[in-house]
């Protein structure tokens, strides 16, 4: 199995990337979101560690934003929480998924969390920054001050960039997208 981490700047696109190869995807932000809604067990814990912000279940995204914002600490502590369940959710896919030939990983700590494998095959899809924001503001919960915050928590882009195997240049175009995958399946199949 070939398994490709998708790598890239918050807002670059790399879902919209990583769904375009045509294989499964594990994309861990959706997969956030479903803790968020369905799993109670991860509800109990945050209120535990954080019950000045954690009040009701399903959890309501503006509850995790009030308590990153209040405090730098408590996103380190939702993120010890939310990455244990996300490493797990990663193996079951991993599993379920064993035979495929190609698996794409759109996990935005891929190797801050050191989820990736040497024999990865790194992508980075880069975009323009004034593309990248005009886009996070057109998001209906985007914050700029939480922005800012998760990008302290990620490796330099320059880092992740000289990381990886391949480019995309995201200039959201579905053709040169397309292209771009394209070549990068033809070299690496």
């Amino acid at each position: 199995m070939i398994r490709i981490g998708i790598l890239g700047d918050i807002g670059s696109g790399k879902s919209y990337v990583a769904k375009n190869f045509g294989y499964p995807v594990f994309n861990a932000d959706y997969e956030v979101g479903k803790l968020y809604k369905k799993n109670k067990k991860i509800f109990n814990k945050l209120k535990k560690i954080l019950p000045k912000y954690f009040h009701s279940f399903p959890i309501n995204k503006k509850e995790v934003s009030r308590a990153i914002l209040a405090n730098k600490k408590n996103l380190k502590k939702i993120i010890d929480i939310i990455h244990l369940e996300i490493k797990k959710k990663t193996n079951t896919f991993l599993k379920k998924n064993k035979n495929r030939k190609i698996v794409v990983l759109d996990i935005p700590l891929l190797l801050e969390n050191k989820i990736n494998k040497t024999n990865d095959v790194l992508i980075f899809v880069q975009s323009k920054k004034t593309d990248i924001l005009k886009r996070l503001k057109k998001r209906e919960n985007f914050n700029h001050k939480l922005f800012i915050k998760f990008k302290h928590i990620q490796l330099p882009l320059k880092y992740k960039k000289k990381k990886s195997h391949f480019i995309i240049k995201n200039d959201f175009s579905k053709s040169a997208v397309k292209i771009a995958i394209k070549n990068i399946l033809k070299q690496i199949i």
